[in-house]
């Protein structure tokens, strides 16, 4: 039920994200879903791609610093409350998400959302037993 992202440090300058863009894309890797966050100085962009161990080489040839982690992709069914559920569980069982950002499927009556918890394991079995569907990773990289 893990999901395997990338995260990319780069400096918060124009044309940075161009270039990892042009990297990914001439190395033949196609990005799933992405979020970007930002300081003054630096930003913080993750990546699901279908071929993570490939863009982190590629990446770190071209000098960026790129760290690889373990997310979990979560169907939200697309109602009012239907992400409020999903939280009202997790935080019964005192799980904390670290971050969350959406991931946009060509069709399909859910969201998805990406989620990094403080407590990966404990957050899919909570989920589990709330009958809630995470995704394969092989989905989302295949999508």
């Amino acid at each position: 039920m893990k999901v395997e992202q990338i995260s990319i440090f780069i400096e918060n300058k124009s044309g940075r994200l161009a270039e990892i863009t042009r990297i990914l894309g001439e190395a033949g890797i196609n990005i799933r879903a992405l979020s970007l966050a930002d300081t003054s100085d630096f930003g913080i962009l993750r990546l699901i791609v279908n071929d993570g161990a490939r863009a982190n080489t590629v990446l770190k040839e071209h000098g960026f610093t790129v760290n690889m982690t373990e997310v979990v992709a979560v169907e939200v069914p697309d109602r009012p409350g239907g992400l409020s559920a999903i939280l009202q569980a997790l935080d019964g069982a005192a799980i904390n998400v670290e971050y969350m950002y959406a991931f946009v499927e060509r069709c399909g009556g859910n969201a998805i959302i990406i989620f990094r918890f403080d407590e990966t394991d404990k957050a899919i079995s909570t989920l589990k037993s709330q009958n809630f569907n995470m995704l394969e990773g092989s989905r989302l990289y295949s999508l």
